[in-house]
């Protein structure tokens, strides 16, 4: 089993909430407000500078209509290729 990876004295939790955002055309301002949240936060978050709360994170993965493990990781996220992300759209369009 891998060790999580860590920054000084933290645990780096990995996200894919800019992907996410931008996907969906949706601002830090936008994604804060929904939450309740400073929009700040949001960019420490995708930064990987502060980890959510598992509250927190699971009404983001909500939010996006995600499982939490799509979201947020322990281990870095694959990259997505071109293929994957022009079928969604084709699958969201269709």
């Amino acid at each position: 089993m891998a060790i999580p990876a860590r920054t000084s004295d933290r645990e780096v939790v990995y996200n894919r909430i800019p992907l996410l955002r931008a996907d969906r055309g949706i601002s830090r301002s936008d994604l804060a407000e929904a939450l309740g949240i400073h929009y700040q936060t949001v960019g420490y978050i995708e930064r990987g500078e502060y980890a959510p709360s598992l509250h927190l994170a699971l009404r983001m993965a909500a939010f996006f209509a995600l499982p939490v493990e799509a979201v947020f990781s322990l281990e870095p996220f694959e990259r997505l290729g071109a293929a994957a992300l022009l079928a969604r759209r084709a699958r969201d369009r269709g």
